[in-house]
């Protein structure tokens, strides 16, 4: 809960916005780990590749290495990757489970757990 409240902030000084949090059932795999330092040393990637300033290298129209990362490992059929949160105040404890591809069959199923039904059923839900 902490890793993602610092991700949502991401440190900036403002007011907390409205945030829905979800758990998550996840059965997916292959998930790469680039917590370890090897992995992303044998993919020819550094610490620096995710801990670039993505969103801003993007509004520039520049492609962030960290998408780079991503392409190369899509391309080796990864489902989704670890990777250690390097928002403001997080510690090394802190980590980030990635997917860019799911669905809601195996062998990359996350589906969202909410068997209160309290989420929003469609987008008309949402203002």
């Amino acid at each position: 809960m902490e890793t993602a409240w610092l991700e949502a902030q991401q440190g900036f000084p403002f007011k907390p916005q409205p945030l829905t949090i979800c758990a998550y059932d996840v059965d997916s795999e292959p998930v790469v780990d680039l917590t370890d330092q090897s992995s992303l040393n044998d993919l020819g990637f550094s610490v620096a590749t995710l801990a670039c300033a993505w969103e801003d290298l993007a509004d520039q129209g520049k492609a962030p290495p960290s998408w780079e990362l991503a392409k190369v490992l899509m391309a080796n059929g990864a489902a989704g990757i670890i990777v250690p949160s390097f928002a403001p105040g997080a510690t090394e404890n802190d980590r980030n489970l990635v997917f860019w591809s799911w669905s809601d069959n195996p062998l990359s199923r996350v589906t969202v757990i909410d068997d209160e039904r309290r989420l929003p059923a469609t987008a008309a839900s949402w203002p």
